[in-house]
């Protein structure tokens, strides 16, 4: 009786374990069955790429010069005894810079000056001594032979005197060499003398330039010598690439730099520019024309391993992906890239939420 009673038992034992089985596999089955919903679309900012002008130019190194530069250097040997002026000073026009010591020539001046003073005693006794020899010869007291020698002595002492005042002006200017003076307004240069320092005609004592009248000075290469011509615009840009101001190729030289195989071009910088300075480094961007060419704007590029992509909103069957393309720009203008190759215009580039966005996935396209 008992072995039919654990018989029973057991079976029921089974029985549950292979209902549980069963529910488990159509529990398996059911959501195995339920499909994925599909992944939503994301709205996204898109802009046409449009034409616009679009303007064909090169940058290069430029150098800023001052039409007026002065580079000071003594005419006249001799020791510095004093430095009225230091490097960014502005100048006036003949304002002293330097002394160089004057002493010995001071003492030539005086000797000089009292070699003048004996000549011209001698000259004015010997004018007084002819208008007297005259009045005597006209009255018969004196030989026309006594009044001749009067005249001569009186020609000879004047052109002695004549002679050293001569010399004397000489040394005079010769003293004001001794002091360095501003040839004119402008901005002292560098100073790399010292008091004390014996100068010669040889020694650079410091520079004054004008930041008036400035000019770039720019060396196109000669491959672009059909191209260059005066009038084309000129952009003199700082190293962050900002426009400091625009100007006009104005000046084209007629030979090419041997060392620099290069054509020299000048463009005048507007008086009143603020942030140049003589022998300035710059870059001068060159327009050579203007075309019409596709731009996208700077918002809806991307840079990956040195290479430039943008997304673009692809049409198909009625929906839109995001669809990674890679482009080849030109330099920005403004907030706007040209593109050289890779897109068309009318495409659909999508400018917002590019850090969501991966190749193929749904977007919903907003104006």
């Amino acid at each position: 009786m008992s072995e039919i009673v654990s018989s029973k038992s057991l079976k029921f034992v089974l029985s549950l374990a292979a209902s549980a089985a069963l529910g488990v596999s159509l529990s398996g089955c059911k959501h195995e069955a339920a499909a994925a919903p599909p992944p939503q679309a994301m709205p996204v900012k898109v802009e046409a790429v449009s034409l616009s002008p679009v303007p064909a130019s090169d940058t290069y190194v430029s150098t800023i010069k001052g039409r007026r530069s002065a580079t000071l250097q003594p005419q006249v040997d001799g020791n510095l005894t004093r430095i009225f002026v230091k490097s960014g000073d502005v100048v006036r026009a003949g304002q002293v810079l330097m002394q160089i010591d004057p002493l010995k020539q001071s003492a030539a001046v005086q000797s000089q000056q009292g070699t003048q003073a004996q000549k011209k005693a001698l000259y004015d006794y010997n004018k007084i001594q002819v208008e007297r020899q005259k009045k005597l010869y006209e009255a018969g007291v004196v030989s026309r032979d006594a009044f001749d020698q009067a005249t001569q002595a009186y020609e000879n002492s004047k052109a002695d005197y004549d002679a050293n005042a001569a010399l004397t002006q000489t040394q005079e200017q010769q003293l004001g060499y001794f002091q360095i003076r501003a040839p004119f307004a402008g901005v002292v240069g560098d100073v790399p003398v010292h008091v004390g320092d014996y100068v010669s005609s040889s020694t650079v004592l410091t520079t004054v330039d004008e930041n008036v009248d400035l000019e770039a000075y720019i060396f196109i290469p000669t491959e672009r010598a059909g191209e260059i011509r005066t009038g084309l615009p000129v952009e003199i840009i700082d190293t962050d690439g900002k426009t400091l101001v625009k100007s006009t190729v104005n000046f084209l030289s007629p030979q090419v730099d041997n060392g620099l195989q290069s054509i020299l071009a000048k463009a005048p910088i507007p008086r009143g520019t603020k942030g140049l300075r003589t022998e300035q480094l710059v870059k001068a961007r060159v327009t050579w024309n203007t075309n019409s060419s596709p731009v996208v704007p700077v918002l809806a590029v991307t840079r990956i391993g040195g290479q430039s992509f943008v997304f673009v909103a692809a049409a198909k069957d009625g929906k839109y992906a995001a669809h990674q393309v890679p482009v080849i720009l030109g330099e920005p203008i403004g907030n706007s890239y040209p593109v050289i190759s890779g897109l068309k215009p009318n495409d659909k580039v999508i400018v917002s939420g590019l850090q969501f966005l991966q190749d193929g996935a749904p977007v919903q396209p907003m104006g």
